[in-house]
């Protein structure tokens, strides 16, 4: 059967109200959307929380280094060195480090969030405190502690939501880390970071935090945070490919931890190839080791460009506004158990729905898929997460998709 995605009218008086919200101007969004095919194809794609698009900057990127790989120079390292130094700053500017000496790339958070949870010194009766709503890769790396007699503490969280008031009952004495995510993947809650980073540095607690549902999507500042470590995989608000990320840590962190693993890139003259005596990079670069994913690390710096041309700032104001939405359309519909947070300051670019019980969801997320549009099933609810290219007429489609779907359920 050949669906077609509903075609949505947005009123004049909506279009102003959705405008001083925070869209992109009509000029900027027209641009942002020529970066990326699917939408000619008719296609409506609502899941960046899980995996973005490649835009065709990416695509190019990483196919100039491919061709030149294949039978340009071949042996390019300077080109890729330089490349790196430069992705480096743009995600220094998207976090706001001190300094791009404080990133290191990574292929994935699990990657970044294990270097920092096998480098603390740990002893036996230490404390680590999570919550409940975690991403099993912002998890299983301190769990895996316990082996060395680490307690694990869980925050509990009925309403979805972690406030500092949570963090600062739960602490112990005992108490090392406190482990969270900038954005919480199911639900989109966006917990009060500074209150928390705060809290962190006045107890003498390190404060780790999993920022792969922030980064790109929405401004984070590590310093007025007072973010101990960031870990964050590129490949969903980075818009970056598979297999890229990175770690951020102050030097005061770094200073901390014991490194469990070297690579030859690891020492601070790399190229003093029988020089075994050397110290230690001086920079986050200690953690890279050894020969990079440069193909995606190539891709990470079209995707960054793009993202630091648009602006941040921009970026989310365009996001909240379309998560505003959502969150106001999907209320309306009969049924519907809003997850997300209504209030704006507590929401990024997720908004997640409970359908009734009597519902069959696989049947209303096989029905939107036909017309083309793109979320996620996570925990038996659906989830939206658009990015700074979506319109409001396609947030709109969705919605009426989703009524649609549950009327004939």
């Amino acid at each position: 059967m050949n669906f077609m995605t509903p075609k949505i009218a947005i009123s004049p008086d909506r279009t102003e109200k959705f405008l001083a919200g925070g869209l992109l101007p009509s000029d900027r969004l027209a641009q942002a959307r020529s970066l990326f095919p699917h939408i000619a194809e008719g296609k409506i794609y609502l899941n960046h929380a899980a995996t973005s698009p490649l835009s065709t900057r990416v695509l190019a990127s990483m196919s100039a280094h491919l061709q030149d790989r294949s039978h340009g120079r071949i042996d390019d390292y300077p080109g890729d060195v330089q490349k790196r130094d430069e992705c480096r700053v743009f995600l220094q500017q998207l976090i706001h480090a001190e300094s791009p000496d404080r990133l290191a790339f990574v292929g994935s958070t699990s990657e970044a969030i294990n270097i920092v949870a096998s480098g603390i010194r740990w002893k036996s009766g230490d404390r680590v405190l999570l919550n409940d709503m975690e991403f099993p890769a912002n998890v299983y790396p301190y769990l895996h502690l316990r082996r060395l007699g680490v307690e694990v503490d869980f925050v509990r969280c009925p309403d979805h939501k972690i406030t500092p008031e949570d963090i600062a009952a739960a602490l112990t004495p005992r108490t090392r880390v406190v482990a969270l995510s900038a954005v919480q993947f199911l639900t989109g809650y966006r917990a009060d970071m500074a209150a928390i980073g705060e809290l962190c540095r006045r107890r003498g607690v390190f404060f780790v935090v999993d920022g792969i549902q922030a980064v790109g999507g929405i401004a984070v500042d590590v310093q007025k945070m007072k973010i101990d470590a960031l870990a964050a995989g590129s490949q969903k608000w980075q818009m970056a490919p598979h297999g890229t990320g990175f770690l951020y840590l102050t030097e005061a962190m770094q200073a901390e931890l014991q490194q469990q693993y070297l690579g030859w890139l690891a020492v601070q003259n790399a190229w003093d190839f029988f020089n075994f005596d050397q110290p230690l990079a001086a920079s986050a670069r200690r953690y890279e080791g050894g020969t990079l994913n440069n193909p995606g690390i190539w891709g990470l710096h079209g995707a960054l460009t793009t993202l630091v041309e648009f602006g941040v700032t921009n970026i989310e104001n365009h996001i909240l506004t379309l998560t505003q939405i959502l969150t106001d359309e999907l209320q309306k519909i009969n049924g519907i158990a809003l997850l997300s947070p209504a209030t704006e300051s507590e929401r990024a670019g997720i908004v997640t729905i409970q359908l009734p019980a009597r519902i069959d969801v696989d049947a209303v997320l096989q029905f939107i898929s036909a017309r083309k549009i793109t979320i996620s099933l996570r925990h038996g609810k659906l989830r939206y997460s658009p990015h700074f290219y979506n319109s409001p007429e396609e947030i709109l489609q969705a919605i009426a998709a989703t009524r649609e779907a549950l009327q004939k359920a």
